[in-house]
């Protein structure tokens, strides 16, 4: 099992910053990438930012430039750097892990951190 729990989530003006982490604990070996997803009330989960064992990342539209996801393997921590932060970015932010054995892919979840972002 993997265990995964957010932290850096908050309320933040229009045009702000956040740094969300996710440090992750127990069977850590074999992760081959690590994603931050989003949920806003009334819709259906999406995918944020992820980035692959090897270093490549990819992004949704809608952060692209303003977000950037990064790990730090030493630290077993992934992190999502959000800037230029927008009212639609509010949501609850999950982490997500994927563990591949052999053939098969296993995927671990966070229980999410609220970000808020009003004036």
């Amino acid at each position: 099992q993997v265990q995964l729990v957010e932290s850096g989530g908050g309320l933040v003006q229009p045009g702000g910053s956040l740094r969300l982490s996710c440090a992750a604990s127990g069977n850590i070996d074999n992760i081959i990438t690590m994603g931050w997803y989003r949920q806003a009330p009334g819709k259906q989960r999406e995918l944020v930012a992820r980035i692959t064992s090897s270093g490549a990342t990819n992004y949704a539209d809608s952060v692209k430039g303003r977000f950037t996801i990064s790990r730090d393997n030493a630290k077993n921590t992934g992190y999502l750097q959000m800037n230029s932060l927008k009212s639609e970015d509010t949501a609850v932010y999950y982490c997500n892990v994927q563990r591949k054995i052999i053939f098969t892919t296993y995927n671990y979840w966070g229980r999410g951190t609220q970000v808020t972002v009003s004036s």
